[in-house]
Formats: structure tokens, C-alpha cells, sequence
């Protein structure tokens, strides 16, 4: 004797050897014995065991579900009683066993409510289940064809209009992602590269810009509608002449400088911070703004503002106007030792926008070495303020003038073309720039400290550098406490400390007292939010650091040895790992091969040739 049985899901047939009254021993159709649940087992039969399922299985395919549907009662029912009713005769052993596979095999026409028991589906449930398939197999057709046309190298409309999406921040319910996703496994391509291979990737820079949008600007980098900045309350005019040292395509322009000759022999340095704290309310749209966004974030040949373009041109030390600013100033002896310091919230008038390429040809370390009698804006207090520049580094103890040189690079991109070039750190408008603000931000941290107003303070210690409210040392910087307050028109935390030196110069409670949630959860925002920026900063110069080595044919480029595997390209501020460099000494000079250089991943593949020589050059980069 045989039986129908079902086991995980399925139905089998086995002949008996033994049976108990739970358990029966079988032998299966393919020669394997089996111990199965006597409650399993839905019908026996004598017919031969390997023509019993083929046999049902073509019986079952003749049975009409929507025939079976209309015919069956409404109330729960038994198999066996529709069998009769559908066969219009008691059933054989494979009618049977082909009517059980049906009714079992149809889910959204019949419920299962036990063991060989059914009910019917409603028939709005039906109808519904039924489009649900019918949509489901329009959609895969509709993948099919997509997948059809990507895999002859076509990229479909529907795809090319969500590709960003797709690779950057994919929804993997959406056709689209499912078509791309059966493409570039069947290709065995990743969806980067299958991108490309359709023609969906024609600028690996717009492509990297996408995903940095999607992920920190998902609604576009324009600032929508907004009110503008408040009316700014009356304030006095300085009796300065401030001027400012920036790059030329700096537009938000937050500091500026000026010097005056005291009666007493001494001078007073005026240290100029634009103050768009100003006229930007509480709760403001421009303030949302700024919270949202948190600072500016730069890349090679463009940058996205903290502020609309109209708050920093309002609020810009721009030359020719009296600007708004905190200023910060600075008693100093004909020894260069700062003796006392002033608050002030004013008017600053600016005489000048001094630009980088312009004032470097005739105020740098020759010039100042050997003065050739050249005169130029702001010669005379330019030279002062550098000598006290000097006379400030040496008082943070940072003043080494047997140091190795650091260098900066400026990276440019015009019409898709790229330029690197060198600049030597510790120029002397980079130095005298530097360190008043490096004054400006010590001071005004140790000013709020005083006033027991937290703010937001940089901190180093053990190498590492955070985030804080407390002051706290910046043993890089030499500093006992450092706040960042010269950038308010390009940082969220000098926006928020300038909030709060406001309250203290005008003895009035702070936005933020000591332990305040919401400042936490800004400085929490704002250092995570600017880390992610200068990553994607040092993505983009990674680009076109490799763009430029193709651009300028470069296939054996030279590198000093910062320790183990990693390496500094010369002239290029890039960094790699050269696998298979054997020990060498930091600052060993190597001369390398450029084996591959693929734009798309930004992957470059470098050999190491031979050693060169070695230099003594400062390959660490220092916070300022």
C-alpha cells in the first residue's frame, strides 16, 4: 500500500513498510526510507508509486481555479466533498490528490483552514490579489525590457532620469533600482561602472557632487524664500582704516585689520570680525538657515555658502563701505607685547580688499629681507603687523625658524581644466593673518570663560583634536583656550559664539547658559557636519589631483616617505599607499611609475622604482 503525504510544504508519495498509530516507516519514490506523521498523510493507494504524482500533477492542470472558485460553497469545506461535487463522482486516489494540489497551490483563491479543510477567498479579497499579480507581472516585464536595453548598453529614460538616485541613495523596492540591480549582476559589472558603460556617468565631478547633495542637501542647494536680514541698530563709526587679505574669489570676507599709533608710543591693532549676528533674529528664517547648512562647504572651483548670497554681501567687510563688525582691540608696546584688550560692536570702515596674488608679489619674506623701496597700500602697517605676528608666534612657543617648510596648494578648475600651485606656509600675510586671529580667538575664549558664557571651543590635546563648551588648551595652536569666532559668515560655531560675545560686551544674558542642551546638540551637529564637509573636500582634490596627473602626463612622479606604505606625490597635496614600498626612512625621496589611474573610483596605481634621496620637510599638516 502506498501514501500521499505532505512534508515541508510539499507533496510526496512513499510505500509503506510499517506503521504505528502516530508514525509511519516508507520508502519514497526515490528509494530513500522515511519516518512520517500519520496526520500527514492525506489519502493511500494501491497504484503504481511512480505514476501516482505525474498522473495527479496532469489532472491538477486541467482544473480550472476560476471554475473551482465559482463551484465551491462559501462556508469552510473538506476536500473530499468538493472533489465529489467538481468530478461529479467519488473521487479516485489521483483525482483527489490533483484537487488537494490545487486548492493547496492557490492561496489567493482558497484559505487554508486545516489539515485537507478550505474556505474560499471573498471575492473583493480575490479580485484584489488577482490585480496585485497582474500588476506584478506588467512590472516584470517592465524590468525585463529595462534590464534588456541595459545590457545592450542603452540607458532608459525612466533610469537615466533617477541614476543619481539609484547609486547614491537607492530605493530597492522601485523598478528602476530592481532593473539596474539584475543588470549589473548579470553583467557582473558594479552599479558604478555599469553607470558609466550606458553613458549615465559623462563627469565624474558632477557625479560626486550628486551623492554630496543628496546626502547633505536633499532639497537642493538653493536657499528658497526667506526673510530678509533686520533693520541693524545705530552704531558708532570707527576711526580706522581697516583693510582685509583674502584669495580672490573669497566673497565672504568676515575679517579684517587695522593699526593705529597710540599717544603713548604703543600702537592699537584693531582685529575686525563681520557681524551678521547682527541682523539675523532668533529663530529666523537666515538663522534656520545657518543651523541647517552649519558652515560653508569648499571644493576645487566652486563652493556651496553657509548664507545667501544677499545676507553676505550685507554683511561682507566689503572695501569702500562701513561694514558692521566685532572688533577686537589690541594695546600693543613697542615690544610687541599686548598689554590690554577693547570690545567693541561698530561700524568699521574698509578701505581695501588686499587680494593674495597681488600683495604676495610685493609684501613676502624677500621684500621684507631686503625692502627694495617699492611702495604699496598698507606697506607701513603690513610690516608692523607682521614683525608683531612673529613676536606672537614666539609667545605660543610655535616659533621655529629652522622648520622644516610646509606648503599649501591652490587648486583651480576652469572649463573642466585643472591648476595646482605651491604656496609656502608661513608667507608672511598668511602668518600675519593667522595669528591675529589666533589672538582674536584665544582672547575672546578667555573673555567668555571669565563671564562663566560657554561657547565653542576647539580643543587638542594627546593628538586629538574635539568639539567642546568648556575652554580648554589647543596644544597644537600653543593656546590655553580657542574659540572659533573669526568666521561667522561661513561657520555655524562662530555664528553662535559671536551670539554669545554679543551678550557679554553688552552685559546681557547669553543665548546659551552653562549646560544648555541645544548648544550641545549644535556643537554636536555642526563638528560632524563640518568633518563630512572637508571629506568631501578631500575627495574632490583627490579627483583632480588625479585628473592633473593625466592632464599634465605625468607617469613618473617622485613622493617623500611619511612612514610605512604612505607617501606625499610631490608638488600634489596627495597622499597614497604604495603597496610592496620597501622600509624606508620618513622623509626618503622615491621615484615611482604610474601604473593606472582610474577617474571613475578614484583609484590610482603607483610602483615603486628606486629611492631618490632624502629632504627634510614638514610632511604633517597643523590645525590653525
Amino acid at each position: 500500500m502506498n501514501v500521499f503525504y505532505e512534508e515541508s510544504g510539499s507533496f510526496k508519495v512513499g510505500s509503506i513498510v510499517s506503521r504505528s498509530d502516530a508514525s509511519l516507516q516508507v520508502d519514497t519514490q526515490h528509494g530513500k526510507r522515511a519516518k512520517i506523521k500519520s496526520a500527514n498523510v492525506f489519502l493511500e493507494f494501491s497504484s503504481p508509486l511512480a505514476d501516482f504524482l505525474p498522473s495527479a500533477d496532469k489532472l491538477a492542470a486541467d482544473i480550472d481555479l476560476d471554475f473551482l472558485w465559482e463551484c465551491s460553497p462559501d462556508d469552510e469545506f473538506g476536500y473530499q466533498d468538493l472533489a465529489a461535487d467538481y468530478f461529479g463522482h467519488q473521487p479516485s486516489a489521483a483525482e483527489a490528490a490533483a484537487l488537494i494540489s490545487r486548492l493547496h497551490g492557490a492561496p489567493m483563491y482558497f484559505y487554508k483552514k486545516g489539515k485537507g479543510r478550505y474556505k474560499k477567498a471573498p471575492q473583493e479579497a480575490l479580485q484584489a490579489a488577482l490585480a496585485g499579480v497582474e500588476r506584478k507581472k506588467r512590472e516584470q516585464e517592465q524590468i525585463d525590457g529595462w534590464v534588456a536595453e541595459l545590457k545592450a548598453g542603452a540607458l532608459p529614460e525612466a533610469i537615466r532620469s533617477q541614476l543619481m538616485q539609484l547609486l547614491w541613495k537607492p530605493d530597492k523596492n522601485a523598478l528602476e533600482f530592481k532593473a539596474f540591480d539584475q543588470a549589473s549582476r548579470e553583467l557582473n559589472l558594479p552599479p558604478q561602472r555599469l553607470a558609466d558603460k550606458v553613458g549615465g556617468i559623462p563627469s565624474v565631478p558632477d557625479y560626486l557632487m550628486a551623492g554630496f547633495l543628496m546626502e547633505y542637501f536633499p532639497k537642493g542647494a538653493g536657499f528658497g524664500k526667506y526673510a530678509p536680514p533686520a533693520e541693524l541698530p545705530e552704531l558708532p563709526v570707527a576711526a580706522v582704516r581697516a583693510f582685509s587679505i583674502d584669495d580672490a574669489n573669497t566673497t565672504e570676507i568676515d575679517d579684517a585689520l587695522s593699526v593705529e599709533d597710540l599717544p603713548n608710543g604703543n600702537k592699537r591693532v584693531g582685529i575686525h570680525i563681520a557681524a551678521p549676528t547682527l541682523g539675523v533674529p532668533q529663530d529666523s528664517d537666515i538663522e534656520k538657515m545657518m543651523l541647517s547648512r552649519l558652515s560653508t562647504a569648499y571644493f576645487p572651483g566652486d563652493k556651496i555658502t553657509m548664507l545667501p548670497d544677499d545676507v553676505v554681501q550685507a554683511f561682507t567687510l566689503q572695501e569702500g563701505r562701513d561694514c558692521p563688525a566685532f572688533s577686537l582691540y589690541v594695546e600693543v608696546t613697542p615690544a610687541f607685547e599686548p598689554v590690554a584688550f577693547e570690545n567693541r560692536i561698530e561700524r568699521v570702515p574698509v578701505a581695501a580688499n588686499l587680494r593674495h596674488a597681488e600683495l604676495e608679489q610685493v609684501f613676502n619674506e624677500e621684500t621684507l629681507a631686503n625692502d627694495p623701496g617699492v611702495d604699496y597700500p598698507f606697506k607701513r602697517e603690513l610690516t608692523w603687523l607682521w614683525q608683531f605676528a612673529e613676536a606672537l608666534e614666539k609667545r605660543r612657543g610655535k616659533y621655529d625658524p629652522t622648520r622644516p617648510a610646509q606648503h599649501d596648494y591652490n587648486i583651480d578648475v576652469v572649463d573642466g581644466r585643472v591648476s595646482i600651485t605651491i604656496r609656502k606656509r608661513g608667507a608672511p600675510m598668511d602668518k600675519l593673518v593667522s595669528e591675529l586671529m589666533i589672538l582674536a580667538n584665544s582672547e575672546w575664549g578667555r573673555m567668555l570663560a571669565e563671564a562663566d558664557i560657554p561657547a565653542m571651543y576647539r580643543a587638542q590635546s594627546m593628538g586629538k583634536v574635539r568639539m567642546t563648551t568648556r575652554p580648554e588648551p589647543h596644544i597644537g595652536l600653543g593656546v590655553a583656550q580657542y574659540a572659533w569666532s573669526t568666521s561667522p559668515l561661513r561657520r555655524a560655531s562662530d555664528f553662535i559664539n559671536q551670539r554669545q560675545l554679543a551678550a557679554m560686551i553688552r552685559g546681557e544674558k547669553p543665548q546659551f547658559a552653562q549646560g544648555d542642551a541645544m548648544l550641545f546638540a549644535i556643537l554636536r551637529d555642526f563638528d560632524a557636519t563640518y568633518g563630512a564637509y572637508l571629506s568631501f573636500q578631500d575627495k574632490m582634490e583627490h579627483y583632480w589631483c588625479l585628473k592633473y596627473l593625466l592632464q599634465e602626463n605625468i607617469t613618473e612622479p617622485t613622493a617623500a616617505v611619511i612612514k610605512e606604505d604612505l607617501v606625499r606625490i610631490d608638488g600634489l597635496p596627495l597622499r597614497l599607499r604604495i603597496p610592496g614600498l620597501p622600509e624606508l626612512a620618513r622623509g626618503d625621496r622615491v621615484q615611482l611609475s604610474v601604473v593606472k589611474v582610474d577617474l571613475l573610483t578614484q583609484e590610482v596605481e603607483l610602483r615603486y622604482t628606486g629611492r631618490l634621496d632624502h629632504v627634510e620637510d614638514d610632511l604633517e599638516d597643523e590645525e590653525s
